[in-house]
């Protein structure tokens, strides 16, 4: 499968199976298209045609590009066969029920009231809870013991708002230093928060103890303060930006994310990140809501072509800065087409259900943070492990070739078949598709690509 687009100036042609990408010339470009559908003599005669206005486009020239087109092809970097279809169901088999990762939901509550909160304001549909240390203890023991030869681990505190348990946090932490190397294990931890509550006891422990930070800023006051609000309407960005400045400087400004949401509010996202920007932060990751369509906050259909739009914009700005030295990640354009996830990962996904699971305030798993409170998927609890086996093993089967919808898709192989929680909340099966975000999916890796061919051209 071959997929070609037009964007900044470049000719793109990627080859989806191999995974190859050439930038080529409007003619060769044009010669591509053709190329399965049409002979040679065929390809060469329409060349003449179209371009019958350029002195270099000859027949000989033609037939030299058909013929490098045909070698690209042989060397299995143009028009590749697909036959990953008969791996995608063995790999989740071959990790044996293997989890390498927890959600640790420490907090079922917040401090913030944001409208287009997709936890309900962290409660999950359900009560308010604070998950007890003897609770995150046993999820520390279940890790390791459900996590075979596994060494390096991973655990993520979330909620809510996990800072509203801060206390049960560290001694999470404590403990899980206590036991890693009797178990031989190496735990790496990860804290989302909204920042309301960093101080300089959290800022020094996330430093030393956090592998990565997520720190939720949605961009411009006006825009932050409109649904990021506390209980008395009271937006948070004068609070809260100050402390994200603080504690990413004490961590040298490196393994971090500022993370914003954006809604119908604003479709014009760059604003917002560059706002980020230009406060000084330079890890940055911004999401689009995803919500019930009849909520306010819900991007519309005309939306999605502004949002469109800006991700072209925001490309083309990273390049500009990248030159002036002011340089910027942002998540979604992070992608290495050299050495990148291997077919293992760019098949199966982010495993959910099976690596990967989230453990509610009193101990209950769940496929991950997103089916939390969704009872149907309910997989177990720390005591008695997964009870639910058939739906572990629905999620084993979740992968890029199980979405029928993403049988003729040439992005499949960079977003796995999608969020299997995106899906289930957008069509009510795991196994099928959130239309939108595909979408805008598509759009950022189109943006992704053209930033490296136009960083190796």
């Amino acid at each position: 499968m071959v997929h070609q687009y037009k964007l900044n100036g470049y000719n793109i042609v990627l080859d989806t199976c191999s995974g190859a990408v050439h930038v080529v010339d409007e003619v060769v470009y044009d010669m591509i298209a053709l190329y399965e559908s049409a002979s040679g003599e065929e390809i060469i005669k329409s060349m003449l045609e179209k371009y019958s206005h350029r002195e270099d486009v000859t027949e000989e020239e033609l037939e030299l590009c058909l013929k490098d087109i045909e070698e690209l092809k042989n060397q299995g970097k143009l028009f590749t066969e697909d036959t990953f279809g008969e791996l995608a169901g063995t790999f989740k088999e071959r990790a044996k029920n293997v989890v390498k990762a927890l959600c640790l939901h420490v907090a079922h509550t917040c401090n913030l009231n944001c409208s287009y909160c997709f936890a309900s304001q962290g409660k999950y549909q359900g009560e308010r809870a604070l998950m007890s240390l003897e609770v995150g203890k046993k999820a520390i023991d279940f890790l390791i013991e459900n996590s075979g030869t596994r060494r390096n681990l991973e655990v993520d505190f979330f909620g809510g708002e996990p800072l509203m348990n801060w206390q049960v946090v560290k001694d999470i932490v404590l403990y899980a230093r206590s036991v890693e190397k009797e178990k031989n294990k190496n735990f790496r931890f990860t804290l989302t928060t909204n920042g309301v509550l960093i101080d300089d006891e959290v800022i020094e422990l996330a430093n030393k103890e956090m592998s990565n930070v997520v720190l939720s800023l949605d961009g411009r006051k006006e825009i932050h303060d409109l649904t990021r609000v506390d209980y008395a309407g009271k937006g948070s960005y004068d609070d809260i930006v100050p402390k994200f400045k603080k504690l990413v400087e004490a961590r040298g400004d490196k393994n971090y994310y500022m993370r914003g949401t954006f809604t119908h509010a604003n479709p014009d996202f760059t604003k917002d990140v560059f706002h980020i920007a230009d406060l000084g932060f330079t890890q940055l990751s911004m999401e689009p809501v995803v919500c019930d369509p009849q909520d306010p906050m819900a991007l519309t259909k005309e939306d999605l072509e502004v949002v469109k739009e800006h991700y072209e914009i925001l490309a083309k700005e990273m390049l500009k800065r990248k030159k002036e030295g002011r340089e910027f990640t942002f998540y979604h354009y992070m992608i290495d087409l050299t050495e990148g996830p291997c077919i293992y990962k760019r098949i199966s996904g982010c495993g959910s259900g099976t690596e990967y699971m989230a453990v509610t305030p009193w101990g209950d798993l769940y496929p991950c943070h997103q089916f939390v409170g969704e009872e149907e998927y309910k997989l177990g609890d720390l005591w008695n492990g997964v009870t639910a086996e058939e739906k572990r093993e629905e999620f084993k089967s979740c992968n890029a070739y199980a979405r029928k919808d993403c049988e003729n898709c040439w992005a499949k192989l960079y977003c796995s078949g999608g969020c299997a929680a995106n899906a289930y909340h957008a069509s009510g099966n795991i196994r099928g598709i959130y239309e939108d975000g595909c979408e805008l999916f598509r759009k950022r890796i189109e943006c992704a690509i053209m930033m490296k061919a136009a960083q190796e051209v």
